[in-house]
């Protein structure tokens, strides 16, 4: 740092993309000086505001050297350490380590520092993780030349940095699906959130093929339906949103709009969405309202019901010439949507299943439409959800002039629409194009084999689980025990900076009240899913939990399963119960029987970093709690390999 400060204060603004501030040059002013003294005598290299695209946020100072990259945030002015200030330098190192390529195996020490504080250093610690991240460390400006020179110390044996081959590192972010909708709402671009990498299908693929099908339409005067398949996390959700914000004006008579029957997911969405604007609207010194700022959220992302009841009683075609339909294999057949019209609505002679009512609406355009239906293969967890080929057989008997665009993988038996995809092979109307296939799962981005763990798990394929388990095992951790207290711990340990951690159970399982768990007390998941350490009604706290209905579609960094006497693991086969009263009954029906093993592959999909999967011990003095109703399962699933505490 031979330049003078000014020198580096006028190279940092020329060359970073955004505009400096009064209050951030004066705060350069302050860093700049004390990094001078304390870096005086060391070769490296500085960077300062590194860019963080997944976080929409920058660090303020990058040092490298030797073997070590310190992360080192500033708060000029500041006399203490704050949770949420130790919390952002943290994150800002995790961010680095997950995503980007050459920081993967690198020392990275993450450094907070109070400039008024006074002396606080004490010692550099890793974690159980083992992967070169340490505890952040909390300094004092006059404390920075002394943590670099104990972080090299500590790390001499590790290899010097290639500067250059750092830097131009592979940034691979894999967000989660709500930071993915805030970033998507404020920049409508994808470019920055989603992954490059040679073993993931990029999502602009997919985005670019239903981009094509949509102009194909418009240009012809066609109407198309779409079907996107993909393993769970695989990011089929982002894809509708990427597809919903690319049209938020109409400027091209082409607007979009995002649809879901997932409550939990759209009410989250919208209240994540709400509240970024807000913030950002402060930061600019304008004032606007939570109502306001729901209100424009709401314009591309909807429930479904809302704009299904809007249409039953609006003859007019839809303002939007795209419809997204997220999980659309959750859609009503056409007796649960009788009975509810009737029951609920207070219409006796309603005569359509849910896919031909979404589809007539869009059908009213006189010139062209497109019906796009993201589809997950094993998700169907609710009665009367009748899969995807109650769309097909819409498209064979309803809307015979409608082109279909088709996923090749939906003819796999997961999607259970083979036979209607047959009849409309005979009749030339279906065009199949592999870019409508999301095949990894980004959710779980340690782990990119967990989908079919889980599948093979809960088919009982007990050599593929293994060899499942083997190829993640070293990067996503699955820990086994039939101790709740020591699960809460491992995910407190496991935990760091903000990443999100919480309980999940099946929606079924009644009998885990004796360990505080009862899945009929009411949560609120918007809280769950967004609020701090602080609040208790947040899943930090692990006392709410949340179902398969909370959190389909979403995801946590770290999750605890506890698996409770609904789903048994036998010889024969998964045996299925319900409690009713004060006793488990059997589940004969084979589409309940689905319902709840589908429950647990959502409950088992969701962590994107690991889980510990809690089997209770059982209680021969209770009957509703017999040993005999967890250790077959907890024996099935030691088998695979998992790790016991």
């Amino acid at each position: 740092m031979q330049k003078s400060t000014d020198e580096i204060i006028g190279a940092i603004t020329r060359s970073n993309e955004f505009d400096s501030s009064f209050l951030q040059n004066k705060s350069w002013e302050q860093q700049i000086p004390i990094l001078k003294i304390a870096l005086q005598g060391y070769d490296g290299e500085v960077f300062f505001e590194v860019s963080i695209p997944r976080m929409g946020k920058r660090v303020d100072t990058l040092v490298i050297i030797k073997n070590v990259v310190f992360v080192l945030e500033f708060k000029v002015g500041e006399y203490h350490f704050f949770n949420e200030n130790i919390e952002q330098v943290w994150d800002y190192a995790l961010d680095l380590k997950n995503f980007h390529k050459t920081s993967h195996d690198v020392v990275i020490v993450p450094v907070l520092i109070a400039t008024e504080a006074k002396k606080s250093f004490t010692e550099i610690l890793l974690t159980s993780h083992n992967d070169n991240l340490t505890l952040p460390v909390r300094i004092g400006k006059s404390e920075i030349r002394d943590v670099i020179q104990i972080a090299l110390q500590f790390f001499y044996n590790e290899p010097q940095i290639n500067v250059a081959e750092y830097v131009n590192g592979g940034y691979m972010p894999t967000p989660t699906i709500i930071e993915a909708a805030v970033s998507l709402y404020t920049t409508h671009s994808v470019e920055n959130i989603t992954r490059r990498d040679a073993t993931a299908r990029n999502l602009t693929i997919t985005t670019k093929a239903i981009s094509e099908i949509i102009e194909i339409a418009k240009n012809d005067n066609k109407k198309i339906i779409c079907f996107v398949t993909g393993v769970p996390g695989a990011g089929k959700t982002l894809v509708g949103l990427n597809v919903a914000t690319s049209h938020l004006d109409n400027k091209n008579g082409n607007a979009s709009v995002y649809l879901s029957g997932n409550r939990p997911l759209v009410d989250i969405l919208q209240e994540a969405l709400a509240r970024d604007k807000v913030s950002r609207e402060k930061v600019k010194g304008n004032k606007i309202t939570k109502k306001a700022a729901h209100q424009a959220v709401k314009t591309f992302i909807q429930i479904i019901h809302h704009y299904r009841d809007e249409y039953l009683k609006n003859p007019e075609p839809p303002y939007d010439h795209v419809a997204i339909f997220d999980e659309a294999q959750r859609a009503w057949n056409k007796d649960q949507t009788v009975k509810f019209m009737k029951q609920k609505k207070g219409i006796p002679d309603f005569e359509y299943s849910e896919p031909e009512f979404l589809i007539s609406c869009l059908n009213r355009h006189k010139d062209w439409a497109v019906v796009i239906c993201l589809v997950g293969g094993g998700q169907e967890i609710n009665t009367g959800e009748a899969g995807i080929s109650l769309w097909l057989e819409a498209m064979k008997t309803t809307f015979p002039d409608w082109k279909i665009y088709i996923s090749p993988n939906l003819t796999n038996s997961e999607y259970l629409a083979f036979e209607a995809i047959e009849k409309l092979k005979i009749l030339n109307r279906i065009t199949f194009d592999e870019n409508l296939h999301l095949s990894v799962s980004l959710r779980s981005f340690r782990a990119e084999r967990l989908s079919s763990l889980v599948k093979n798990i809960l088919e009982r394929d007990i050599e593929n689980a293994i060899d499942d388990f083997l190829n993640i095992k070293g990067k996503y951790p699955i820990i086994l025990t039939r101790d709740l207290a020591k699960a809460k711990q491992w995910l407190k340990e496991k935990a760091r900076g903000s990443e999100r951690y919480g309980m999940v159970v099946s929606s079924q399982a009644l009998r885990l009240k004796p360990f505080a768990i009862d899945v009929k007390t009411p949560m609120n998941h918007v809280n769950w899913f967004l609020d701090g350490k602080d609040d208790v009604r947040s899943s930090f706290y692990l006392e709410d939990v949340a179902t398969e209905f909370h959190i389909q579609g979403l995801e946590l960094d770290w999750s605890c399963v506890v698996w409770d006497g609904d789903l048994r693991y036998s010889q024969k086969g998964w045996q299925t119960y319900s409690f009713r009263g004060n006793k488990w009954q059997n589940i004969n029906a084979p589409e309940r029987k689905k319902y709840l093993l589908n429950a647990y592959r959502v409950l088992l999909t969701r962590a994107r970093q690991g889980m510990v999967i809690v089997i209770p011990e059982g209680n021969t003095e209770d009957n509703t709690r017999k040993k005999e109703f967890y250790d077959p399962t907890y024996n099935y699933l030691k088998s695979i390999g998992f790790q016991t505490i």
